[in-house]
């Protein structure tokens, strides 16, 4: 995004990547898929599923513009809490307060980012902003995922929103292109490219072949280390400095997402058979 327009960044990557995914549904055995797609299904593709993800795609790319790479993995890295919140409403029972106190730990994590730029002033703040709007859409995206997933595979989920997705946002991204343009430069288009492949397609591969082994909370266990590979990635090859608020805020974060994910029957079965 140094070189290139935000948006335009996002937009590209996104109906790439489905184009391609799509390509490997249909000529290739390395996905499943469920044949295809029924009228009333392309209808509903083209609404909320695909609406979200564009509004997601804006809200991150933008963020990316005011604020660092780590501060905005960090901000995703909340979403299995707000998930959490979505799904219960607040009641007297254990799992609610275990709900409600991983959203509490998050939340203060998210303040603490917060703070530092509040004070400093500028267009920082813009930036949380937007990270932590893009993390409540990435998780209303991923409720509409959840429902598609009862007449598509998950591949096809992907697929098919991700370059509707992309396709929604065009005008924006094409606004972009006039006003700002892009750079030349061939490393750009490289970076770009990786984007799209690495962390696209192949890691959506990977993505969906754990989830053919593995539990579904077992693979999203690996979201905790997003924000940390972000950092550490970001700060070798981006020179982005670690703020030095970001450890506590992280440590909050995921304390929140681990609470969240807590099986309090597991916890209750295990503290029995010490006792006896």
């Amino acid at each position: 995004m140094q070189g290139w327009p935000p948006v335009l960044v996002g937009a590209t990557r996104f109906f790439i990547a489905g184009v391609i995914i799509i390509g490997i549904l249909r000529w290739s055995s390395l996905l499943q898929s469920s044949g295809p797609l029924p009228v009333m299904v392309r209808k509903k593709l083209w609404g909320a599923p695909s609406i979200v993800l564009a509004v997601y795609l804006i809200f991150f790319n933008l963020a990316m513009e005011f604020t660092s790479a780590s501060h905005v993995a960090l901000h995703l890295g909340a979403s299995p809490v707000w998930a959490l919140l979505w799904e219960r409403r607040p009641e007297w029972s254990a799992k609610s307060l275990q709900s409600y106190g991983a959203a509490l730990l998050a939340l203060s994590g998210v303040v603490i980012l917060f703070w530092p730029v509040l004070h400093q002033g500028g267009t920082g703040w813009i930036g949380e902003v937007l990270a932590f709007g893009s993390s409540i859409f990435w998780t209303a995206y991923g409720r509409q995922c959840r429902a598609l997933t009862t007449v598509l595979t998950s591949a096809e989920v992907a697929a098919c929103t991700f370059w509707r997705g992309g396709l929604m946002v065009t005008p924006i991204a094409i606004g972009e292109l006039l006003y700002r343009g892009i750079d030349p430069d061939p490393k750009y288009l490289i970076v770009q490219s990786y984007c799209i492949i690495a962390s696209g397609v192949i890691a959506f591969l990977l993505w969906n072949r754990g989830l053919k082994y593995w539990p579904t909370s077992k693979v999203y266990l690996f979201n905790n280390l997003i924000p940390l590979s972000t950092t550490l990635f970001a700060y070798l090859f981006l020179k982005e400095p670690i703020s030095p608020t970001f450890g506590i805020a992280m440590c909050l974060i995921l304390a929140g997402v681990g609470l969240g994910q807590l099986g309090w029957n597991l916890v209750g079965r295990k503290l029995t058979q010490e006792s006896s």
